[in-house]
């Protein structure tokens, strides 16, 4: 199968996942060597640089004398006078300048013939990019060398250049080694310098061979048991370097190695059947080469060459299979049908089903030459190059999609109708036949998929594994040569073949198995998002599109799923036909993940089109009333509401679209809506460029003014919750469940929420001075706060312990003399050095002796407080995020702040309301995943996932760690029932964006 050939290529270390972790790392960097099928078990092979990867001195030498009439012979004489201390050997080991070299060896030269000699312009050619090449065919053999395996090394006598770099006009991505005599400061035939190469390349002599020009540099090789092969024309030496390596080293063939030991065929008898069918033209040939293609790895494919015969061999592979699996006889049906009918395919020439001859049934076809693009994003190539291949591909999947089945002899090819269903109950029955654990995400899917599928499905011939790897392009031109893989191809909905080729746009650029487009910007790129590449198939087949359109990934996936858990069976029984199959495995999971990511994405689209009811209210704990019950002193009720009132809207209905709004917060959205795409995506440019500049530290123009405008339109303040602001004295006193759709529009900008006055950390800051703040404190800090005017910072995390647990802060508050003495080293503290910083929420403890979770209080503490010392910024992935960014304070040092009244009792309080009633933070992430994974149509999730969340998990990991304001212990204070309601999530989610991912720490 197409999708699995890149399971044999060494990946990056890759450890991302879109929505849950993978073990890191799960493949290795480097394969195991490949050996070869013949000769001794080597492992390197170095290379001299001149004479052998590239012209000789000597030769570059003898056409230099001929055309200035230096006497022939001059320059080789006096490169070797001298010996060991002639100008010539001390250039090479770094003694001499490029300037000291000229003159001495112009010297030598003159004295030698008793004329002026131009040694300048000899060395000039010699060190020029026309002469300067390596050659074509020395290429060709070290990429070969490593595609089997083996290690390659440089060991070059060369020199330094005027520029100061040395001179090695060769790709050093060629080589697992370079060994320079001018660094070294050795020279060939000196051992030592071989004993560098050899040590480094972390092999033994008898494991390596080596090929220079000169015969003295060989014989020293071979002194120390390295095996050597004198290089006097480069076919010479690459048949005697073929030998003894076993395979062959000229002309490759594009993405082939030698066959691998669990893939091995009998080849005398494949050779005597390939003679027999092709009669005269092969019976007098030289040996039959075999090689194996890293692609096909579900149906192991070879490359035969026997004399002027190309041929490529597909078969089965060995082992027991499954029921219907690996179908050699139907592929070999459908390509010479689809030839017949036109279609870009190989030209097949027979069909063996006698397994007597390599042990299992395979057919026969034309090698076609041309170009295979591995990596989605089509790297080397321009924009429009880019965009005129996927034009290409979604062309010939359209062609194919047009065939008439009835003309080309294929009505039987495969049922008509129910494909969808037949394939997932397929792909289920193949996936319990190689279960080896449990895998929840398919375990889900299994039971959704079946409920959801497509009611009206068009019948055509369907590829199955339609992707940019399974198409050979025109080498010159963006133009389909041929379709390859057509293992999985039968008679099915058209649109299950789009869907699996847009599954690359979803998966990240270091997948292992492919490198997908997910965090690359397509456009930039020239490339088609999904959704254009999909409507261009529209438009190709004159359809309308699918609304159902992630029913159709979600089911791509969990095929792909189900196919990887059959590589990984396999491969425990040493059947697969990928050398890293076996850690297909640990993908399985992955790809399940993602398909469920995308049934939950159908179900929200599936229940945003029901009938959405009037409601005033619902049963999940979110209160969707203007007004919700208040507990005496002004607190809220975190318990699930046990009766709705009157008129309230059936239970489990929860608004997930902004049309079910009031209408006042629908007009408000509206409007916010309009000012973000009016006035803030457009200056987004202009803010990054802002971020980046020297004036990065001091607040953006553009924001400023923008500021003024979001209070004059009345898009202020949004945040505060009506629970907490019951009087809306401070805010727009909406729900929970109404800020949620503003907060989502905000959002999608990193800089939307500053602008709107709705980001952290000064939302959950402003939050807790509304609640528990004096009137005192509310004049000085809140109403700043709230008018934008000042910005303030929250300092929680410490250095030295685990800061998400607030027990672990080791900072002091000390009362003395009427003030507080606070001794502490915290970091990550967001929005510190921003200019407009005048206040610090400062976590530490006040009595080290009392029960664990009552040693905490919070200081309001000015930032013009004496003591107060910030020492550098802490960037997160190379970035600093000005002006709202991550400092460091550096050592513990005294920090004073005069008379104030601690914010100690709400925030000092026992993570447990209640001795018998622990709210642990693993219960609340168990209630809510369980609540927000419990169906892909539950709409809890809804308002809250957005573009930017793919999944319920990832969205609650969002909720508990974007708040810099509200660590969970302090968020549990005073909570005595469901962590489910509303005032909970608001705390754990008061701002739509964190502006610094300082929380994540």
């Amino acid at each position: 199968m197409g999708l699995l050939r890149l399971l044999r290529r060494p990946p990056a270390l890759w450890a991302r996942s879109p929505t849950r972790g993978l073990p890191s790392p799960i493949w290795a960097q480097h394969p195991p060597p490949c050996r070869p099928s013949g000769g001794r078990p080597y492992k390197a092979v170095i290379f001299d640089m001149g004479g052998v990867l590239i012209p000789s001195p000597s030769s570059v030498a003898t056409e230099w004398e001929a055309s200035n009439h230096i006497p022939s012979g001059t320059i080789i004489k006096a490169l070797v006078a001298g010996g060991e201390k002639g100008p010539w050997m001390r250039f090479m080991r770094g003694e001499m300048t490029v300037e000291g070299f000229l003159q001495a060896f112009g010297t030598q030269c003159s004295e030698m013939i008793k004329l002026p000699v131009p040694v300048g312009s000899f060395f000039s050619l010699l060190t020029s990019g026309q002469v300067a090449k390596q050659f074509s065919v020395m290429t060709e053999a070290i990429n070969r060398i490593r595609a089997e395996g083996l290690k390659t090394a440089v060991l070059s006598n060369n020199f330094y250049l005027p520029s100061g770099e040395s001179f090695l006009p060769l790709d050093r991505k060629q080589f697992d080694v370079v060994v320079e005599s001018c660094l070294e400061g050795i020279c060939k035939p000196d051992p030592r310098i071989y004993k560098i190469c050899l040590q480094r390349l972390q092999v033994e002599p008898t494991e390596s061979i080596f090929l220079d020009d000169l015969a003295h540099n060989l014989k020293a090789a071979a002194q120390l048991g390295i095996h050597t092969i004198k290089v006097n024309d480069a076919e010479s030496a690459l048949k005697e370097l073929e030998t003894l390596l076993g395979f062959s080293l000229r002309k490759i063939i594009p993405n082939t190695c030698s066959v691998r030991k669990t893939m091995e065929i009998p080849r005398d008898s494949l050779e005597k059947y390939l003679k027999n069918f092709l009669g005269s033209q092969a019976a007098v040939s030289g040996p039959m080469e075999v090689l194996q293609f890293s692609h096909g790895q579900s149906n192991p494919t070879y490359s035969i060459r026997l004399a002027n015969h190309h041929l490529v061999l597909r078969k089965k592979p060995p082992g027991k299979l499954l029921p219907s699996a690996h179908a050699v006889e139907r592929e070999f049906r459908i390509i010479k049908a689809l030839h017949d009918a036109g279609l870009p395919v190989p030209k097949v020439l027979d069909l063996c089903e006698d397994s007597s001859i390599i042990g299992t049934p395979f057919y026969l076809m034309e090698y076609c030459p041309g170009q295979i693009y591995k990596e989605a994003s089509l790297p080397g190539l321009d924009p429009s190059q880019r965009k005129a291949i996927y034009t290409a591909m979604n062309q010939v999947l359209c062609q194919l999609h047009r065939v008439d089945v009835k003309a080309a002899g294929l009505e039987d090819y495969g049922k008509h109708g129910d494909y969808v269903q037949r394939q997932v109950q397929t792909w289920t029955k193949q996936y319990r036949a190689t279960e080896t654990s449990t895998v929840p995400a398919m375990e889900r899917l299994i039971e959704w998929l079946p409920q959801h599928l497509p009611k009206a499905q068009k019948a055509t011939v369907v590829h199955g594994d339609f992707r940019l790897d399974n198409l050979i392009f025109h080498p010159e031109k963006a133009e389909v040569l041929a379709i390859l893989d057509w293992e999985l191809s039968t008679l099915g909905d058209p649109l299950s073949d789009v869907a699996y080729n847009c599954m690359a746009h979803y998966l990240p650029s270091d997948f292992p198995l492919i490198k997908g487009l997910s965090d690359l910007d397509v456009t930039q790129l020239g490339i088609p998002t999904a959704e254009e590449y999909f409507k261009m198939y529209c438009r190709q087949m004159e359809i309308p599109a699918a609304e159902n359109w992630n029913f159709y990934m979600a089911f791509s996936f969990f095929r792909v799923a189900a196919i990887l858990q059959g590589v990984y069976k396999r491969s425990l029984k040493g059947q697969s036909s990928s050398a890293a199959a076996e850690q297909s495995g640990k993908l399985v999971e992955f790809m399940s993940n993602l398909a469920w990511d995308f049934a939950v994405k159908e179900g929200f689209r599936i229940f945003k089109g029901l009938p959405t009811p009037k409601l005033s209210t619902r049963a999940y704990g979110v209160w969707a009333s203007r007004r919700p019950p208040l507990l005496p002193g002004g607190t809220r009720s975190l318990a699930t509401a046990s009766k709705a009132p009157q008129a309230a809207a059936p239970k489990g209905v929860l608004i997930i679209s902004p049309e079910a709004l009031p209408e006042p917060v629908r007009e408000l959205h509206g409007r916010l809506e309009k000012f973000i795409e009016t006035h803030v995506y457009p200056i987004e440019q202009d803010l990054r460029n802002h971020q980046m500049s020297e004036a990065r530290w001091t607040p953006a123009p553009q924001i400023e003014k923008l500021k003024e405008k979001a209070k004059s339109e009345g898009l202020w303040n949004l945040f505060l919750p009506v629970e907490t602001d019951p009087e809306r004295k401070y805010g727009a006193g909406l729900t929970n469940l109404e800020y949620a759709h503003l907060c989502e529009l905000m959002g999608k900008s990193l800089y939307a929420p500053e602008i709107f006055n709705c980001s952290a950390p000064d939302t959950g800051n402003m939050e807790l001075l509304v609640r528990y703040g004096t009137e005192l404190q509310k004049t000085r800090w809140l109403l700043p706060l709230l008018d934008g005017k000042i910005r303030s910072c929250f300092a929680m995390t410490e250095p030295q312990v685990a800061s998400s647990d607030a027990t672990n802060i080791e900072s002091s508050i000390r009362e003395e003399r009427g003030g507080y003495v606070v001794n502490g080293h915290k970091w990550w503290i967001s929005g510190i050095l921003d200019p407009r910083c005048q206040l610090c929420v400062f976590m530490g403890k006040t009595d080290p002796h009392a029960p664990r979770h009552q040693q905490q209080s919070v200081l309001l503490v000015p930032m013009e407080t004496p003591g107060i010392k910030v020492i550098r910024p802490l960037s997160v992935y190379g970035l600093e995020d000005p002006p709202v960014t991550v400092w460091a304070p550096s050592r513990p040092s005294p920090l004073t702040s005069p008379p104030a009244s601690p914010l100690t009792s709400p925030l000092t309080s026992p993570l447990t309301s209640s001795p018998t009633s622990p709210l642990t933070s693993r219960s609340l992430i168990s209630s809510l995943t369980s609540l927000l994974t419990s169906s892909p149509t539950s709409p809890l999730t809804s308002p809250l996932t957005s573009p930017l969340t793919s999944s319920p998990t990832s969205l609650l990991a969002s909720l508990l760690t974007s708040s810099p304001t509200s660590p969970l212990t302090s968020l549990l204070t005073s909570l005595p029932t469901s962590p489910l309601t509303s005032p909970l999530l608001r705390l754990l989610f008061p701002s739509p964006l964190a502006t610094s991912p300082s929380w994540l720490s």
